[in-house]
């Protein structure tokens, strides 16, 4: 009887996973901006999942598949200012590396990436919108002057110089 119970103890002590317990595979995340107001949409493979105006809150889900982290696109708008985009993806939850100790290769290769509950997403986005000043000519040509520091850098290198 002693050996069954051992044998039943091990296997219910190697099906479980670490992060599936401690962890979750949703988190909410909130948005916040500089100025506070600004329009924000989340996107996910160029779908809109989420809009609002900032401060935001919403539960995004951590994977998008077996061993696969999800990502977002975080947009914010403001009027006056330009329009930014920040990426956000999910990273490793430390708890996933507790299956070493107490989950096995079970909770490691099967329930945690299985779950979800092998990555997190952070609890906040924060953005700084910068005003512009810009003009538009009768051409409907426009000029904008912004800060360089508060330019993403997938459109600092289309910018144009001017001498």
């Amino acid at each position: 009887m002693k050996m069954k119970m051992s044998i039943i103890t091990a296997l219910a002590f190697l099906m479980t996973s670490c992060a599936s317990i401690v962890s979750k595979s949703e988190y909410p995340v909130s948005f916040t901006s500089n100025p506070a107001g600004c329009k924000v949409l989340v996107k996910k493979n160029g779908m809109v999942i989420h809009q609002g105006v900032t401060p935001s809150m919403v539960t995004l889900s951590a994977s998008e598949g077996y061993f696969t982290p999800a990502k977002y696109q975080v947009e914010f708008t403001k009027k006056g200012a330009p329009t930014l985009t920040v990426p956000l993806t999910a990273d490793i939850d430390g708890w996933y590396f507790g299956n070493i100790l107490f989950g096995g290769l079970i909770g490691m290769l099967i329930v945690d990436p299985a779950t979800g509950a092998m990555w997190k997403l952070p609890e906040n986005v924060n953005t700084s919108l910068t005003s512009i000043a810009s003009v538009t000519s009768e051409n409907g040509k426009t000029l904008r002057i912004v800060d360089r520091s508060a330019i993403p850098s997938n459109v600092e290198s289309q910018l144009i110089a001017l001498r």
